[in-house]
Protein backbone atom coordinates (compact mmCIF):
# COMPACT_ATOMS: atom_id res chain seq x y z
CA UNK A 1 0.00 0.00 0.00
CA UNK A 2 1.34 3.40 -0.96
CA UNK A 3 1.41 6.39 1.37
CA UNK A 4 0.70 8.87 -1.44
CA UNK A 5 -3.05 9.29 -0.70
CA UNK A 6 -2.27 9.94 2.97
CA UNK A 7 0.47 12.43 2.12
CA UNK A 8 -1.82 14.27 -0.31
CA UNK A 9 -4.62 14.37 2.25
CA UNK A 10 -2.33 15.78 4.92
CA UNK A 11 -0.97 18.33 2.43
CA UNK A 12 -4.46 19.50 1.46
CA UNK A 13 -5.53 19.74 5.12
CA UNK A 14 -2.44 21.80 5.93
CA UNK A 15 -3.04 24.00 2.87
CA UNK A 16 -6.57 24.72 4.11
CA UNK A 17 -5.20 25.79 7.49
CA UNK A 18 -2.56 27.96 5.79
CA UNK A 19 -5.27 29.70 3.73
CA UNK A 20 -7.27 30.32 6.89
CA UNK A 21 -4.23 31.86 8.61
CA UNK A 22 -3.49 33.97 5.54
CA UNK A 23 -7.10 35.17 5.46
CA UNK A 24 -6.88 36.28 9.09
CA UNK A 25 -3.59 38.09 8.49
CA UNK A 26 -4.97 39.83 5.39
CA UNK A 27 -8.14 40.84 7.20
CA UNK A 28 -6.17 42.26 10.13
CA UNK A 29 -3.73 44.08 7.86
CA UNK A 30 -6.38 45.56 5.58
CA UNK A 31 -8.68 46.55 8.44
CA UNK A 32 -6.11 47.76 10.96
CA UNK A 33 -2.35 48.13 10.41
CA UNK A 34 0.18 46.00 8.52
CA UNK A 35 3.21 46.45 10.77
CA UNK A 36 1.51 45.21 13.94
CA UNK A 37 -0.19 42.46 11.97
CA UNK A 38 3.15 41.17 10.69
CA UNK A 39 4.62 41.45 14.19
CA UNK A 40 1.79 39.27 15.53
CA UNK A 41 2.29 36.76 12.72
CA UNK A 42 6.05 36.59 13.35
CA UNK A 43 5.54 36.16 17.09
CA UNK A 44 3.05 33.33 16.50
CA UNK A 45 5.45 31.57 14.12
CA UNK A 46 8.21 31.87 16.73
CA UNK A 47 5.93 30.38 19.42
CA UNK A 48 4.99 27.55 17.05
CA UNK A 49 8.65 26.83 16.37
CA UNK A 50 9.35 26.60 20.10
CA UNK A 51 6.32 24.37 20.68
CA UNK A 52 7.36 22.01 17.89
CA UNK A 53 11.00 21.96 19.05
CA UNK A 54 10.07 21.22 22.66
CA UNK A 55 7.01 19.01 22.34
CA UNK A 56 7.84 17.30 19.04
CA UNK A 57 10.32 14.79 20.41
CA UNK A 58 8.26 14.17 23.55
CA UNK A 59 5.24 12.89 21.63
CA UNK A 60 7.10 9.65 21.05
CA UNK A 61 7.08 9.10 24.83
CA UNK A 62 3.28 9.05 25.00
CA UNK A 63 1.55 5.69 24.83
CA UNK A 64 0.11 5.38 21.35
CA UNK A 65 -3.12 3.70 22.47
CA UNK A 66 -3.92 6.45 24.99
CA UNK A 67 -3.07 9.14 22.44
CA UNK A 68 -5.39 7.56 19.88
CA UNK A 69 -8.14 7.25 22.49
CA UNK A 70 -7.93 10.91 23.54
CA UNK A 71 -7.74 12.24 19.97
CA UNK A 72 -10.56 9.93 18.86
CA UNK A 73 -12.77 11.00 21.74
CA UNK A 74 -12.17 14.68 20.99
CA UNK A 75 -12.90 14.15 17.31
CA UNK A 76 -16.10 12.31 18.18
CA UNK A 77 -17.24 15.07 20.54
CA UNK A 78 -16.56 17.86 18.05
CA UNK A 79 -17.99 15.85 15.17
CA UNK A 80 -21.22 15.15 17.02
CA UNK A 81 -21.57 18.84 17.88
CA UNK A 82 -21.08 19.81 14.22
CA UNK A 83 -23.56 17.12 13.14
CA UNK A 84 -26.14 18.40 15.64
CA UNK A 85 -25.76 21.97 14.35
CA UNK A 86 -25.98 20.79 10.74
CA UNK A 87 -29.20 18.88 11.47
CA UNK A 88 -30.69 21.90 13.27
CA UNK A 89 -29.79 24.17 10.34
CA UNK A 90 -31.14 21.74 7.75
CA UNK A 91 -34.40 21.37 9.67
CA UNK A 92 -34.82 25.13 10.05
CA UNK A 93 -34.50 25.23 13.85
CA UNK A 94 -31.24 27.14 13.61
CA UNK A 95 -30.54 29.89 11.11
CA UNK A 96 -28.04 29.34 8.33
CA UNK A 97 -24.71 31.13 8.43
CA UNK A 98 -24.78 34.55 6.84
CA UNK A 99 -21.10 35.00 6.05
CA UNK A 100 -21.52 38.46 4.55
CA UNK A 101 -23.18 39.91 7.64
CA UNK A 102 -20.70 38.14 9.94
CA UNK A 103 -17.82 39.64 7.94
CA UNK A 104 -19.32 43.13 8.10
CA UNK A 105 -19.89 42.78 11.88
CA UNK A 106 -16.27 41.71 12.46
CA UNK A 107 -14.86 44.47 10.23
CA UNK A 108 -16.96 47.05 12.07
CA UNK A 109 -15.74 45.73 15.42
CA UNK A 110 -12.13 45.79 14.24
CA UNK A 111 -12.43 49.36 12.97
CA UNK A 112 -14.20 50.49 16.14
CA UNK A 113 -11.55 49.04 18.47
CA UNK A 114 -9.16 51.65 19.79
CA UNK A 115 -5.54 51.72 18.67
CA UNK A 116 -3.58 50.86 21.80
CA UNK A 117 0.21 50.84 21.69
CA UNK A 118 2.28 48.48 23.84
CA UNK A 119 6.05 48.60 23.59
CA UNK A 120 7.12 48.22 19.95
CA UNK A 121 3.64 47.18 18.86
CA UNK A 122 1.69 50.18 17.57
CA UNK A 123 -1.69 48.46 17.20
CA UNK A 124 -2.27 45.82 19.87
CA UNK A 125 -5.60 44.76 18.36
CA UNK A 126 -4.03 43.90 14.97
CA UNK A 127 -1.12 42.17 16.71
CA UNK A 128 -3.41 40.05 18.89
CA UNK A 129 -5.76 39.19 16.05
CA UNK A 130 -3.00 37.95 13.75
CA UNK A 131 -1.10 36.26 16.60
CA UNK A 132 -4.13 34.26 17.74
CA UNK A 133 -5.16 33.37 14.20
CA UNK A 134 -1.73 32.21 13.05
CA UNK A 135 -1.07 30.36 16.31
CA UNK A 136 -4.41 28.52 16.23
CA UNK A 137 -4.13 27.53 12.57
CA UNK A 138 -0.47 26.61 13.05
CA UNK A 139 -1.33 24.37 15.99
CA UNK A 140 -3.92 22.68 13.82
CA UNK A 141 -1.21 21.99 11.24
CA UNK A 142 1.05 20.62 13.99
CA UNK A 143 -1.71 18.25 15.12
CA UNK A 144 -2.50 17.18 11.56
CA UNK A 145 1.11 16.41 10.72
CA UNK A 146 1.80 14.97 14.17
CA UNK A 147 -1.12 12.60 14.03
CA UNK A 148 0.09 11.34 10.68
CA UNK A 149 3.73 10.97 11.57
CA UNK A 150 3.71 10.06 15.29
CA UNK A 151 3.32 6.31 14.67
CA UNK A 152 6.05 6.48 12.03
CA UNK A 153 8.47 7.98 14.55
CA UNK A 154 8.16 4.85 16.64
CA UNK A 155 8.22 2.49 13.71
CA UNK A 156 4.67 1.34 14.52
CA UNK A 157 2.47 0.13 11.70
CA UNK A 158 -0.45 2.40 10.84
CA UNK A 159 -2.99 -0.40 10.99
CA UNK A 160 -3.07 -3.84 12.54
Amino acid sequence: MTALPLILTVFVACAVEAVEALTIVLAAGLTREWRSTFQGMAAALAVLAVIVAVLGPTITLLPLTALRLVVGALLAIFGLQWLRKAILRASGYKSLHDEASAYLREVAAAKAAGAESRGRVHDWYAFTLSFKGVLLEGLEVVFIVGSWSAPRWRGCPRTR
